[in-house]
């Protein structure tokens, strides 16, 4: 399984050639896509249009989402909390919510966000920086 960020699923559907979304699957390989729950809010909240919401619906409607935990929330929120102390301040809060479940479920984060390259300094987080 491999966590795919809104940053990365930003340039697979935007892409009209499908190249982008053809590399992250050869780069899944067996592997299942999920998306954070909060991945999904992100793109629906990207919609350009009724047309752009509902085929960016049917496309989430396919893929596993998953939900953040009781603990995630805390967690995250020490993350960011750790980060600000040592004078780096993440750009959104959601990024770290997204970086715990990856730890949290044990998976790699593919992901276009420097945020993330931040987390990873102070946390066990596997990710791939996907750009």
């Amino acid at each position: 399984m491999i966590l795919a960020d809104t940053s990365v699923l930003i340039a697979s559907v935007r892409d009209l050639t499908g190249a982008r979304a053809q590399e992250l699957l050869e780069f899944a390989g067996d592997r299942e896509i999920v998306v954070a729950r909060f991945t999904e809010m992100e793109l629906l909240a990207g919609a350009k249009d009724e047309g752009d919401w509902r085929r960016l619906s049917d496309y989430l409607a396919k893929i596993r989402l998953i939900d953040p935990s009781v603990a995630t929330w805390r967690e995250a929120a020490r993350i960011y909390f750790d980060l600000r102390r040592q004078g780096i301040t993440i750009r959104s809060l959601v990024d770290c919510c997204i970086a715990q479940i990856a730890m949290d479920e044990s998976t790699t984060l593919v992901h276009n966000d420097r945020d993330f390259d931040a987390i990873a300094r102070i946390r066990p987080l596997n990710h791939v920086h996907f750009g």
